[in-house]
């Protein structure tokens, strides 16, 4: 009888002291608000019409008591209509009575569709969010910039074609150039690709962009993947641009073309065609998740280019007669093992002339490292490697480090030089291309040229 007395006193007094635990209660002071873990939450560029992935921000009750969050609304109702919420594991456009445990916290998720513009240049919008506590107001602001396309899905060019500059096009499926068709891009025009599109070219493609406004082809994905790794430097967020057998007489000017599987690639072109298939001028190829060119059977000419970052070879040729002036082959590549060289080359009828350019980055420079019985010559070229001239290697700057500005550690990728690097001024003028006296940002090389892709240029303050 005692023992069940006694045990019944302890359970007692054990519920008053956990219920006392829990049992905070709530202040009412208007000194006592929430803390946020963002004043904006920014979305970046988003694409019109279309969902966003889901973005996120915490509230934090940073008191000894409970907080309520007497109301969570959007100041205009127009807001309500383009962003949702999650509140908590809650869905809606606006919520009461939220409750928040002393020194705990909640998650808001949000997510937008904003409406199309109907004007071609992006739209910043603003919506402010706003928390009612304790007679309180404070906000939290939604911030995204909506930027309306063309959406193609599917496309096929079937007779020569020009795209416009006035938006960007952003493409499902594939892009298909048929065979006899060409189709131009002009100067400032931007594609945006969705996971698994590619740029299949059977007849000809032109892209004539400037230093003034380049052309971009890249993934429609914007902002940071996770932390501050941005969607910028992602490979393997669409397939490429792929040149088939039928295929003659590209140009690609002052472009750029990342975040791809492949890169660019062109294949089966056939052994007596002597005449480049496609022609760079300008260009950046970056950011593959095998290589960013890849040229089988088919001439290439490059002039004033960036081929950077991917892991089984950066530019890769097999046959064929290429050439590569003031260009810059580097690779930092981020997302795993690197296994091939900067410039990989082979098979027989093979002719590569590399001149006034930089070879230099992670991994193997140039594979076979013994071109001895190759038709290949660089010139005027810096190298990582040590080593010395002979009958491959005319002229070069041996074990040198160009000093680019990149670095990778911060996921800053840059191939401009610094103050510092020995490749400024130390080009051969005579062997300058004339077509790219000036670099993708549009400095003139002068009399005394550097080596590589990019005029030097001192960085601003």
């Amino acid at each position: 009888m005692f023992r069940l007395f006694y045990f019944s006193i302890y359970i007692v007094l054990l519920c008053t002291v956990m219920s006392g635990c829990i049992e905070d209660g709530f202040t009412s002071n208007p000194n006592d608000q929430p803390e946020y873990s963002v004043d904006t939450l920014r979305f970046g560029t988003v694409f019109t019409a279309e969902g966003t992935p889901t973005h996120s921000f915490k509230v934090y009750n940073r008191h000894d008591k409970g907080l309520v969050l007497s109301e969570i609304s959007f100041r205009s109702e127009s807001c309500a209509d383009m962003f949702r919420l999650n509140v908590d594991g809650f869905s809606g456009k606006s919520f009461s009575n939220v409750e928040i445990r002393a020194n705990d916290s909640i998650f808001i998720l949000v997510e937008a569709t904003l409406p199309e513009s109907g004007v071609p240049a992006p739209v910043e919008v603003e919506a402010p969010l706003d928390f009612t506590v304790n007679g309180q107001v404070s906000t939290v602001v939604l911030h995204a910039v909506g930027q309306d396309v063309e959406r193609l899905k599917g496309e096929v060019v079937a007779s020569s074609r020009q795209f416009s500059s006035d938006k960007p096009y952003q493409i499902f499926d594939s892009l298909v150039v048929a065979e006899g068709a060409t189709l131009t891009i002009p100067a400032g025009c931007s594609l945006y690709f969705h996971s698994g599109a590619e740029l299949r070219v059977r007849g000809s493609l032109k892209v004539d962009g400037s230093a003034e406004a380049p052309v971009d082809f890249s993934g429609d994905r914007f902002g940071q993947v996770v932390g501050r790794i941005p969607y910028e430097i992602m490979s393997d967020q669409w397939g490429g641009v792929r040149f088939y057998g039928t295929s003659r007489a590209n140009r690609i000017s002052y472009a750029s073309v990342r975040n791809t599987s492949f890169g660019v690639w062109i294949d089966s072109v056939g052994p007596e065609v002597g005449e480049p298939v496609l022609t760079l001028v300008n260009s950046r190829l970056r950011n593959s998740a095998t290589s960013v060119l890849t040229a089988v059977y088919a001439p290439v000419e490059a002039v004033g280019c960036e081929f950077a970052e991917a892991p089984q070879g950066v530019v890769v040729l097999y046959r064929g007669r290429h050439s590569f002036n003031h260009c810059t082959f580097s690779n930092n590549y981020l997302f795993s093992a690197i296994s091939g060289a900067m410039l990989e080359m082979g098979g027989e009828g093979l002719g590569v002339d590399v001149s006034n350019s930089i070879i230099y980055g992670l991994g193997p420079q140039i594979l076979p490292s013994d071109i001895t019985d190759m038709d290949v010559r660089i010139r005027h070229t810096l190298l990582k490697p040590s080593g010395s001239d002979d009958d491959n290697f005319i002229d070069c700057l041996w074990d040198a480090d160009p000093l680019f500005r990149t670095v990778r550690s911060e996921y800053y990728f840059d191939y401009r030089l610094q103050e510092e690097s020995p490749a400024i001024g130390m080009a051969d003028a005579s062997l300058t291309d004339s077509r790219t006296l000036t670099d993708f940002y549009g400095n003139l090389r002068g009399a005394s040229p550097d080596l590589g892709a990019y005029v030097y240029t001192p960085v601003a303050d």
